[in-house]
């Protein structure tokens, strides 16, 4: 079983960054690749970005490539999600996700297990 916790959501001007961060509880977390996924109003949820077990490899959507970077710090058993260049089509609540998707599945809901609670991000125009 994996608890998540996310943190560091907010309101910030377009153009502006945030960290997410999510926390996982359990001692198995570096076993597991982690996601961002998001949801907005009216909208399905949406893979954002994506980590292999062990960091070495990420995945991105074409919405937040080169605007975003995702991390794992398996000694903190913490997943980051930093987005840089904010624009008001990303405000969504951000969900972080935990599981061992195959390849193919890495960039879909199915492929994750557990998933936090989510965190709001809002970006002003």
């Amino acid at each position: 079983q994996v608890q998540l916790v996310e943190s560091g959501g907010g309101l910030v001007q377009a153009g502006g960054s945030l960290r997410l961060s999510c926390a996982a509880s359990g001692r198995t977390f570096s076993r597991y690749s982690m996601g961002w996924f998001r949801q907005a109003p009216g909208r399905d949820r949406e893979f954002v970005a994506a980590i292999r077990e062990r960091g070495g490899y990420t995945y991105y959507d074409s919405s937040v490539s080169g605007r975003s970077t995702i991390s794992k710090d398996n000694a903190k058993n913490t997943v980051y999600l930093q987005m840089n260049s904010l624009k008001p089509e990303d405000t969504a609540v951000y969900y972080c996700a935990a599981g061992r998707p195959i390849l193919s599945m890495m960039r879909r809901t199915q492929g994750y297990d557990y998933w936090g609670q989510g965190t709001q991000v809002t970006v002003s125009s």
